[in-house]
């Protein structure tokens, strides 16, 4: 009758290219930087390949002032990776506090994401970066 229980279309936000999407994830997210939050990142250059497998990424994070550059890698198990200019998702693992004068977080790149916001709050993947055999934290609520 009111459209109470239909679903309702979910808006899409379609961006011209990774860097618009990244500058949008500044100007109107507050990607705060919590444990387990994947937070939208631009992939600036690619590192060494790390001795156990991992490919090391400098990445900058969405947020306030341009966000926050900083290096981060795959997992070693991972069988893709993202490629400069690349929006991804990072995985925030730790927050290391002793290590830079503001907290740092410590984790990997994720997902690559694609240019598209899904109902103004989500970005659509593109690709997951996740092993199948990694545990996903148990947590009761």
């Amino acid at each position: 009758m009111f459209g109470w229980l239909g679903r309702k279309k979910e808006e899409l936000l379609q961006f011209a290219d990774n860097r618009a999407a990244f500058e949008y994830a500044c100007a109107n997210f507050p990607n705060r930087i919590l444990l387990e939050a994947v937070i939208p990142a631009l992939v600036e250059e690619e590192g060494r390949r790390g001795r156990d497998g991992e490919r090391t990424f400098l990445i900058t994070l969405a947020g306030r002032n341009g966000g926050q550059k900083l290096w981060t890698c795959t997992l070693a198990e991972a069988v893709d990776w993202p490629a400069i200019g690349d929006f991804v998702g990072f995985r925030v693992v730790t927050i290391a506090e002793d290590l830079a004068d503001e907290p740092t977080p410590v984790g990997y790149i994720s997902f690559v994401l694609e240019p598209l916001l899904v109902g103004g709050n989500r970005w659509k993947i593109a690709r997951n970066l996740t092993p199948d055999n990694i545990k996903q934290p148990f947590r009761l609520f």
